[in-house]
């Protein structure tokens, strides 16, 4: 009998802040604050679960990553449309204006999610991605289109910092090897844009610019920005997301904390014990009583405090500096050599590969190169998981060692490319790297929230964020300055791009390896 009831009772959990004043030293966090997080880890883990709650974030979350994608690829795809309609200087400028959009949107949304909570910039950035995107449709020349572009990417840039940590702040231990999977949304915002432009460009678009009126190329003007509004729609009118209970303890807000895990062990149909009195304990303020401030209040008190205090701690020590400095350059590097890729292969395959140049076999390729990437975003999700589970001293995996094999893999792919002649040949290496791509960048996004504590992560992630959006806007300013305004080149200037996006994703492979921190196996803070 007593068995019985020792099994039936919930489980206890002991922390004080005296037990993890080294570690919170070490990860930049206050030790109350970590003692905190450790305990609603626990409770997350054993009480609340995985459940309802979590698989319609992940489902909203990833609505948010597809939609970053689909604007990339969407605006590529379109450039020769508006190049026939608008007739641009350099139709490059479109791109220029979606990544400074980016940049701007990395930056604001991602701090503003630790200033003021996660919850606006994930309920915002689509609703003014959308909105600026469906008005771009309506453009009748190219400096308006540019100029809403450009907001549209501002709406777009919040979604990868924001919605990885959201995500993460929700779900337990157990279930972290699902941040890596959300990449494969980023694979079907490429598929989408794909699959959407085949028929709509194919046969809404006009072909020539001396007879290209606005009303014979409607094929790409409002489908993109009409299928983001859906997205935000779905995020805020049909899921009522809560606030990160994370993020209330780091602002001292442990009643609605506990508010807000209560509602999630409801939505799960689970119970939970924990107390704020629980959070009270461990942190070492059992007799204080706090007044909860309201969200007006909250802001003003975040606004009022604001300098570099979510920044430093990212570089409280030597280990932390180390390591957030990596990460910000690998987020560089593969920010360039993506875009630089992308922009010069048309490019390449003008010059260097004799092609089927119809619109069917251009997008049927694509969709064909987007299919593949799913598989390796859940290549990396087994290869992380199966290394928390192996902890022999031999077992190869985790984030790091995942990461660099799966980035210079894509370098080695992409070297290969530059050896292709034939359409088939373009198209099997586009596949192989594509497929690696996603291995890296689900590994990518999964470390970046992973390896900060909540109190600075969306300050963390927006800086990540920013800098590959930096790097990014060099691609096209790169194309503008080598080719000419009709996009022509000659063959080195062709092949040279691509060789140096090869070769930035190699030494992004070297740099993963000298990441002092592993997170594979730890409960995020």
């Amino acid at each position: 009998m007593n068995d019985i009831e020792k099994e039936s009772s919930p489980p206890e959990f002991v922390y004080s802040t005296e037990d993890f004043t080294v570690a919170a030293q070490e990860d930049g966090v206050s030790a109350a604050y970590e003692a905190k997080s450790r305990l609603i880890n626990e409770h997350l883990q054993n009480e609340i679960g995985f459940g309802r709650y979590q698989l319609q974030l992940f489902m909203l979350t990833g609505l948010g990553w597809a939609a970053d994608n689909i604007w990339l690829q969407g605006v590529a795809i379109i450039l020769p449309q508006i190049q026939l309609e608008l007739h641009p200087v350099r139709v490059e400028f479109t791109t220029l204006s979606l990544y400074v959009g980016l940049i701007l949107g990395a930056s604001t949304w991602g701090i503003l999610a630790d200033l003021i909570g996660r919850r606006l910039s994930f309920n915002i950035t689509l609703f003014i991605a959308g909105v600026f995107g469906v008005a771009a449709g309506g453009a009748n020349n190219f400096t308006t289109l540019a100029a809403l572009v450009a907001c549209t990417g501002f709406g777009v840039g919040g979604n990868l910092p924001v919605d990885g940590a959201i995500f993460l702040e929700f779900i337990p231990q157990s279930h972290q090897w699902l941040l890596t999977l959300l990449s494969a949304w980023w694979a079907l915002g490429q598929l989408f844009a794909s699959l959407v432009a085949w028929p709509l460009i194919g046969n809404f678009s006009c072909t020539s610019a001396d007879d290209c009126p606005k009303s014979s190329n409607m094929g790409w003007r409002y489908t993109l920005g009409g299928v983001t509004l859906i997205m935000w729609i779905l995020r805020y009118i049909v899921f009522d997301l809560q606030e990160s209970p994370k993020y209330l303890i780091s602002k001292g807000q442990d009643e609605k904390a506990i508010k807000v895990l209560e509602h999630i062990a409801r939505v799960n149909g689970r119970t939970i014990t924990l107390t704020v009195k629980s959070l009270q304990i461990v942190s070492g303020t059992q007799d204080a009583t706090s007044t909860p401030l309201t969200t007006r209040q909250l802001i003003k008190q975040s606004f009022s405090s604001f300098s570099l205090s979510h920044v430093t701690p990212l570089f409280s020590t030597r280990r932390l500096t180390i390591n957030t400095t990596i990460t910000i350059l690998l987020w560089g590097l593969i920010g360039l050599a993506y875009p630089l890729f992308n922009g010069f292969i048309t490019l390449y395959l003008t010059t260097q590969v004799p092609s089927d140049s119809s619109v069917s076999t251009t997008y049927r390729n694509y969709s064909i190169i987007s299919v593949l990437g799913v598989p390796g975003s859940i290549i990396a999700c087994l290869v992380v998981d199966w290394t928390r589970k192996n902890k022999s001293a031999f077992a190869m995996g985790g984030r790091k060692v995942t990461m660099a094999v799966s980035t210079a893999l894509t370098g080695v792919f992409l070297f290969l490319f530059t050896t292709s002649k034939t359409t088939a040949a373009v198209l099997g290496y586009s596949c192989a790297s594509g497929l690696t791509q996603l291995v890296m960048y689900g590994v990518l996004y999964a470390y970046t929230p992973e390896v900060f504590p909540a109190p600075h992560r969306g300050t963390g992630d927006a800086l990540c964020s920013a800098f590959n959006r930096i790097t990014g806007i060099l691609a096209p300013v790169i194309k503008i300055v080598t080719t000419t305004a009709a996009g022509t080149a000659a063959n080195d200037a062709a092949n040279g791009p691509i060789f140096v996006s090869a070769s930035l994703f190699l030494v992004a492979a070297v740099l993963t390896l000298f990441l002092p921190i592993e997170t594979a196996g730890k409960a995020a803070l």
